[in-house]
């Protein structure tokens, strides 16, 4: 487990309560450089928060995932928009399958570690948070992660900073976190699809913690991931785990909160794809102002929830029983 970190050096940012605002204080505050790595990216207010960075002399660059895993290209008119500025841009590391991770560091002093992409929905209508860092030891490692990925040379993390990357040790840091849960686990997440922290899960409540796994049920789950997802929540919840569904708003936090005091907040999902391929960055957070936050959000979700019992994966005619409207452009990668 990472080393405490120093207090009062992290902020919290709760979507879609906080709204695009903060974020784009963030980039307003930039005075000497912008660095932002997207999964995706063409927010309006945001696009142009860049755009107005560069046009003041900020040294801005930014790097944009080229294609999801089905192909599909999502950031082609943001490149060009930022090219044509003058906007040093580029696709990412091509070393991973894709790059999930959402960050942006502003004047190599603050950084922001997110569950949501720069997209207007992951700021309306989904469940999302952020953290805002401004630790020395993390911020210099998003930076030399930044530069990494940028130069398209290898990056080896210091594991003491509390942060989680992939393909590098997530899954490791994460099973980890989970079993240094004693009392109380709470986990939102859409996508259970890895073995190993499944059985973290399962191992955390034969323990003795009370475990509670708040899903978005199907909604944003492709179909190769269906049979993974439902199948580990009929797991959980026969081994006594209690499962609800997101109700009020589409889920896309990636969300892990221990015994009230320690906070997991980051890009990967549970997700074997999101250990062993893609570039992934997560947080852990001990801040008491921070996790108590987070616990109050996880509350109301799940008091807004309800039970679910994850349909039978094969029986395919039960899977939209109750679900959101689909939402073709809503998928977990």
């Amino acid at each position: 487990m990472s080393k405490k970190r120093p207090a009062a050096q992290r902020t919290l940012i709760v979507e879609p309560e906080d709204t695009v605002l903060p974020v784009l204080g963030l980039m307003t505050s930039a005075t000497q450089s912008l660095a932002v790595k997207q999964f995706t990216f063409f927010e309006p207010r945001l696009v142009q928060g860049v755009l107005d960075a560069h046009r003041r002399g900020v040294a801005v660059r930014v790097m944009l995932n080229p294609h999801r895993s089905s192909g599909d290209r999502a950031n082609d008119e943001t490149f060009e928009a930022l090219a044509h500025a003058g906007v040093a841009v580029q696709w990412t590391n091509p070393a991973f399958a894709v790059t999930h991770e959402k960050s942006m560091v502003v004047d190599g002093a603050r950084a922001l570690v997110a569950t949501f992409n720069f997209v207007e929905k992951y700021f309306t209508e989904t469940r999302d948070y952020g953290v805002v860092t401004s630790d020395p030891d993390q911020v210099a490692q998003i930076v030399a992660g930044f530069e990494a990925d940028w130069s398209r040379t290898p990056f080896h993390p210091d594991e003491q900073a509390g942060l989680l990357w992939s393909t590098s040790n997530a899954r490791r840091i994460m099973a980890q976190f989970i079993d240094g849960a004693r009392e109380t686990l709470f986990v939102q997440h859409p996508k259970f699809v890895d073995a190993t922290v499944v059985a973290r899960l399962v191992e955390a409540h034969d323990r003795g913690a009370h475990v509670k796994v708040l899903c978005g049920g199907k909604h944003g789950i492709s179909d190769t991931d269906i049979n993974d997802t439902f199948s580990s929540l009929r797991i959980l919840e026969r081994f006594g785990i209690k499962v609800h569904r997101q109700k009020h708003l589409k889920l896309h936090a990636k969300l892990l909160l221990a015994d009230g005091e320690r906070a997991l907040v980051g890009s990967m999902n549970i997700d074997r794809s999101a250990f062993d391929l893609r570039r992934e960055l997560g947080i852990i957070v001990d801040d008491e102002p921070i996790v108590e936050r987070l616990a109050g959000v996880f509350e109301r979700d799940w008091d807004h929830s309800h039970r679910w019992e994850a349909p039978d994966p094969l029986a395919v005619e039960t899977h939209d029983h109750d679900e959101l409207p689909h939402d073709p452009h809503f998928l977990h990668e």
